[in-house]
């Protein structure tokens, strides 16, 4: 797609009316963006690392809250 240099708020930008969810690990972004102004759900993964040891047994928490999320909302998964 070609957004691997677009900043946070580009990309959501970019995501918003082609995805309804936007799944991250950076868990500052809620904290650095007004997500409610944009058209997509923002479901911030938090482990310990962003290794896929550790966020594999987020899967069950993070299938839960793809169904729940809104436009506009954060959702955060994990510790």
């Amino acid at each position: 797609m070609g957004w691997a240099s677009q900043e946070n708020g580009a990309l959501l930008a970019l995501a918003s009316g082609k995805f309804e969810v936007f799944i991250t690990t950076d868990q500052r972004l809620s904290y650095q963006q007004a997500v409610s102004k944009f058209s997509i759900g923002v479901i911030v993964l938090m482990a310990k690392r962003n290794k896929l040891k550790f966020l594999q047994p987020l899967v069950p928490e993070l299938l839960r809250a793809l169904m729940e999320v809104r436009p506009g909302e954060v959702r955060r998964v994990g510790v």
